[in-house]
This record gives structure tokens, sequence and C-alpha cells, in this order.
């Protein structure tokens, strides 16, 4: 029987968007999009909610944008990044000893020695996000990844634990679910955008992922396959605008205007003569700002981000060319103009920017594939690894699509067919997505445009 591929949908709450994205798995393997909607954001501060009111409308609006695009498209439970100062993280061991020791090891062995993590200590105040084991041991045998199979009388593993705020993690849930939604999970941002930018050979080589968004920067660094480090910089995108704002003596909205319009991250690689002209406030004469002072704000500041990576690598003996991946930029805030040239002056490791295209199928939106919807984009994927490992109870009627344009995926008198051949619902089913694509674009892609700006202009 053809297993029904169900759709997952991400809600990334973040201090200036709200984005939610639906997609599903098709017969290549590939994510497509199914459903997009955004929204700005006004109550979430450094990653954490701190106006539910808001929050709730924000991601009401962005679910609306979403439906709009796909009217088609139920959503009952989502995929919910977490973020913010409070994330904290810590390094566990655990062991068992086996009942049954002339039995090879199973699942539900590792799934009790996972889940004993979850009475380890943290502090009142603090809860268990979630527990991500490393290597393995099993008796004298180190270093195994995957312990399925061995026989022993004693299994062990490192874990990386991850811990939030209480009252933090309960005002997402709650904004979540005054929105008419259900949390089907709390992912760690960094995590979610680790899988949307990055490759097995990226693990193994060793990487950091920096994802700078709009109130925080998330960190996540995996070498020789583990996952070894994760952390919340309190800095990021609204910092550099804000040190826009103060220094230059400008509104916080002509503030990220300018940092998007002829922000550099590098103030040698910015042109001396160059300026831009802001029209004065009720009659006062027009200011002229320079380029050049305009890169030197957003260099100070993202410098002190990049210090914050270094020290983090640090602590964790992984800085001195010991990640052979280098550095790998994503989210909105890695778009700044010469940000690799810096991150690999600061870091003294080779950089490049994360794009989530890898992962999606032929066709998608531009727009889609941006760092700025890398933790979406994530979690989708984050909710796909759960379905096809059983990590989550998917009932059938978890998310469905009733559209005449989709065929389902699900045929009771359809054998399962082999990998090389396509089925004959599969040729409906992407027979039928032409004239829904066609339909969904025209939908989806009035949300990505951006009003001119019309009260700039630069000159040299």
């Amino acid at each position: 029987m053809k297993q029904k591929r169900p759709i997952i949908v991400g809600l990334d709450i973040g201090t200036t968007k709200i984005a939610v994205i639906a997609g599903r798995r098709n017969e290549y393997g590939k994510l497509e999009i199914l459903g997009f909607g955004r929204a700005n954001s006004n109550g979430v501060k450094h990653g954490q909610v701190l106006n539910i009111d808001e929050t709730i409308k924000a991601i009401r609006t962005a679910m609306d944008n979403c439906l709009a695009s796909n009217p088609t498209l139920q959503v009952e439970e989502v995929y919910v990044g977490v973020a913010g100062h409070h994330i904290k993280s810590l390094q566990t061991r655990g062991d068992i000893v086996r009942q049954r020791t002339e039995d090879e090891i199973i699942q539900a062995e590792i799934d009790q020695l996972i889940a004993d993590q979850y009475k380890t200590y943290i502090p009142a105040g603090d809860q268990i996000i979630d527990v991500i084991p490393q290597e393995f041991t099993v008796d004298n045998h180190p270093n195994i990844a995957n312990p399925i199979g061995y026989g022993g009388v004693k299994i062990g593993a490192n874990f990386h634990i991850i811990t939030g705020d209480k009252n933090a993690i309960r005002n997402i849930n709650r904004s979540v679910e005054k929105a008419n939604l259900q949390t089907k999970d709390l992912v760690l941002q960094p995590l979610a955008s680790a899988a949307a930018v990055m490759a097995q050979e990226d693990m193994e080589a060793g990487v950091a992922i920096v994802d700078i968004g709009g109130g925080t920067t998330d960190l996540a660094v995996f070498y020789e396959g583990i996952l070894k480090h994760t952390a919340v910089i309190p800095f990021a995108g609204e910092n550099i605008t804000n040190d826009i704002k103060t220094g230059l003596g400008v509104l916080k909205s002509q503030a990220e205007l300018m940092k998007v319009q002829f922000g550099c991250a590098l103030a040698n690689e910015a042109k001396a003569n160059a300026f831009i002209t802001i029209p004065g406030l009720r009659g006062m004469p027009a200011k002229e700002i320079s380029v050049k002072n305009l890169a030197n704000i957003i260099q100070a500041r993202m410098s002190e981000i990049l210090d914050f990576v270094t020290y983090h690598l640090k602590q964790v003996g992984l800085d001195n060319k010991a990640l052979n991946g280098g550095v790998v930029l994503t989210g909105g805030g890695s778009q700044l103009k010469h940000l690799i040239q810096l991150t690999e002056y600061v870091t003294g490791l080779n950089a490049r920017i994360g794009l989530p295209n890898e992962h999606l199928a032929a066709g998608h939106l531009d727009d889609l594939s941006k760092p700025t919807y890398s933790t979406c984009i994530g979690l989708i994927l984050k909710g796909l690894d759960d379905f096809e490992n059983n990590r989550q109870d998917f009932s059938s009627n978890y998310l469905k699509m009733e559209s005449e344009a989709l065929a389902p995926l699900e045929d009771e008198a359809t054998p399962v067919a082999a990998p090389e051949e396509i089925t004959e619902v599969d040729v409906t089913y992407r027979k039928g997505m032409a004239g829904f694509w066609d339909k969904f674009r025209d939908r989806i892609i009035e949300l990505f445009r951006e009003e001119e700006d019309s009260k700039f202009t630069g000159r040299q």
C-alpha cells in the first residue's frame, strides 16, 4: 500500500516577520510548497513573545495569507520555531543496562535512553525543549553513530539538552492556540535552519550554521556528523537598525530601508563619495547620509556578532580551521553585502551563504529560496523527518488537501511502485499540479512584492 504523504506546516515566529509555509515531499524526495503567507511581527522582541495579542493577530494574518494563496489548504497543526535569550544548552551522559543481553539492541531501548534524559535536573522555571543524542557507546565500543543491531550489556550516550524558560514557551504555545492552531512540536530555530541549508557532507566536514534574524542570531555547530553546540546570540538585524537610527539621527523605518538598500558590512568597500538623500520632516531641510558612515555602523555591530560566534567556537574547541565546512550564513541578516568577507576575516574560517533551495522542488518561487525563509523550510523538513521515522503521532486527518487539482496520493487499489517507476496516481498528481501552480503563483506573488521606496535616492 502506498503511504499517504502528509502536508507539513512550518510557523516561524520572528522578531520582524511571522511566516507560514506548507509543503510536502514529492515522489522525487523534494519539497513542494503548497502555501505561503507572511505578516509583520509586532509582539515579539529578541525572539520572545512579549505581546500575545499582537502576536496572535500577526499569526492569523500570516495564516490568512497562506490560505489565500491556496484556499483548498486546511491547517490544524504546525511546527513552531523557538529562539530567544532564554534558550540554553547543556551536555549530559546517560547509560542503561539491558535486560535481554542476548538480543540485538532495538529502537525501543534507544528511546528509553533518550526518555531518561528528560529527568535531568535543570534550574527551576526552565523546561527541556529537546534531547539530542550525540555519539553512543556499547560496552567498551565508543563513538557509535547508531547502535541498533549491536549486541552488548550496557548502552550509553552523550546528549545535547536544550532548555528554555517555561513562561516564554507558554507564551508561544498560547499565541498559537489562540490563533486556532495546535503546536505539533517546538523546534530550536538554529536546528531548523541547519536542516534547510546543510547537507550530510557539511556535517561530516564540520560546519557552523549562523542564522542572523531580526532579534537574535542563532548558532548550531556540527562536527564529524554530530551536533556539538547550540547558542542564541542576543544581537541581530534589529540591533543594527537601531544603531543606524541612533548614529545617523533618522527614523527607524528610514534606518531599516537604508540598511537593506545601501548597507554594506565592510566599510572599506563602501564608496567615500556616495551619499543617501533623506527628505526632511515637516518642512525641515533634506539630510544627506554618507554611505561610508552607514557601513562603519553596520560593520561595528556585525563584527560584534561574529566575535560571539568565534567565542562559542572556542568554547567547544572548534576554531582555528577545525571546521572544514566553514561558516554557513543564513537568515535575513545574511543578505548584507560583503558579509562573507567580514565573516572570514573575523572567524578565520571560510564562509558562504546558505540557501534552502537544495531541498525545494523545481518550479518554486524564487523568493522562497532566500535565506530569510531557511527556518520555515527547515521546520517542514523536521516534520517530514518525524513522519518518516514515526516520531510523532500523525493521524489520518493531520492535514489534508481537498482539491480537484490535487489527486490523492493514496489509492487502495494501487500497489507500491518500484523506486524507478512512476505510478498512474503520480502522473495524475503532476498533471493536476500544472493548473494548480498557475493559480497558486498568481495569488502568492502579490505577497512578495515590496513597495519601491520613493523617499530615498542615492547619488554619487
